[in-house]
This record gives structure tokens, sequence and C-alpha cells, in this order.
């Protein structure tokens, strides 16, 4: 296969965007991979903990949780509870500036993996019509110079154009899933974040808070 395809130039050239965008979807996928097990913590627990120790007001305690388990919600959390004794909508304009940093750390490259895995089938399906093209260019070819085809050059021109469509397909497939399984690993990790900064935001107690006249 490797042979044919590099005795024809132009599908060789078609194949090498397609085997780059493998590389560098298998690249993005394992980065995020790495990523998301790395924060090898009950993340639940440790929203909770935190929640209890502000619902004690124990806030430099909770501050010390922030610190010393930093991923994403916790360093929204702690940019409101830093500012704890400043008005309610100052503690909420922190956090979501802080989110503004946090939540695409966790969206990185994924915008690249969208458009492998939507584009590698494309690329695909034109090396396929390229090689169509030549095999009908063939055939009239043929016709005209010796009045018949060979079956067998016609059924090697087009299985081998059909390996780009196999190629793309077989890179947007995983890449796609992938795509999915982590915008859901996103959304998750969102809520989460958004829930323990809503919940931080009701405990505060409000005779902290008073109201600019």
């Amino acid at each position: 296969m490797w042979k044919m395809l590099i005795k024809d130039q132009s599908l060789l050239w078609l194949m090498m965007p397609i085997i780059l965008s493998s590389i560098f979807s298998v690249a993005i996928i394992f980065e995020r991979i790495f990523f998301f097990f790395s924060i090898k913590i009950n993340v639940q627990a440790i929203l909770a903990r935190i929640i209890e120790l502000v619902r004690k007001n124990k806030i430099t305690e909770a501050i010390d949780v922030c610190e010393k388990t930093p991923f994403y919600a916790t360093n929204i959390l702690k940019s409101g509870l830093i500012r704890y004794e400043e008005s309610k909508d100052v503690i909420r304009e922190s956090m979501e500036n802080a989110s503004l940093y946090e939540i695409p750390k966790l969206e990185k490259n994924l915008n690249f993996l969208s458009t492998i895995a939507h584009v590698s089938p494309l690329l695909g399906l034109l090396g396929t019509v390229v090689g169509l093209v030549r095999c009908f260019r063939t055939i009239a070819q043929k016709t005209v110079a010796v009045g018949m085809v060979n079956p067998t050059d016609l059924a090697d021109g087009i299985w081998i154009a059909l390996l780009t469509t196999v190629a793309g397909l077989c890179v947007a497939i995983p890449s796609y899933i992938m795509y999915n399984f982590f915008i859901h690993k996103v959304n998750l990790s969102t809520l989460e974040s958004e829930r323990a900064a809503t919940e931080l935001l009701e405990i505060l107690p409000q005779n902290r808070f008073t109201d600019e006249k």
C-alpha cells in the first residue's frame, strides 16, 4: 500500500495532511487526558470542605485548603475568599474574573481537536475524488489509445483513492468521540465551580455586607 502511495505522488500529498492531523489529534488527546487525571483529588469533597469551613467562619483555613489543593474550582473560590470582608458584589466579580482565566485552561486545544474531527473526513473525501478523477481520465485515455480498459488498472486506482477516505475517517471518529468526552468533562467542571461559587455567596455572613447608598 505504502509503495503504491509513494509511487502516486498526488495521493501521497493528500495523505500527508491526514497523517499530520492524526499526530496532532493524538497529542491533544493525551495532553488533555493527562491534565484531567492530574487532578487526583475528590473535587466535590474538597469543595464541600471549603464551604463547611466558611460556614464555621474559618476563612483563613478555607484559603489554606485552596492553596494546598490548587485547581480550577479552588482557585476561583480563593479569589472570592481573599476579599471576604468586602461587599458581595465585589466577591462575585472577583470570582467571575478568576473564572475567565481558569475555565479556558479546561478548554485548551479542544477547538483544534474539533477542527481535526471535522476536516479529516473532508481531506479523505478530497483524496478519493482526486483518485476517481484520475481513474476516469485513465479510462478516457486507454479507450482512445487501445480501445479497451484493463479492469485491474481501474481497481488499483480506485482502491488507492478510497484509502484516503478510510484514513480520514480513522482520524475523525476517535477525535470527535474524545472531543465530546472532554467537552462533557469541561461542562461538569464548570458546573461544579459555579455551584461552589454560588453556595459561597449564599452562606457568607450577611452582617458583613453593607449596601452603599
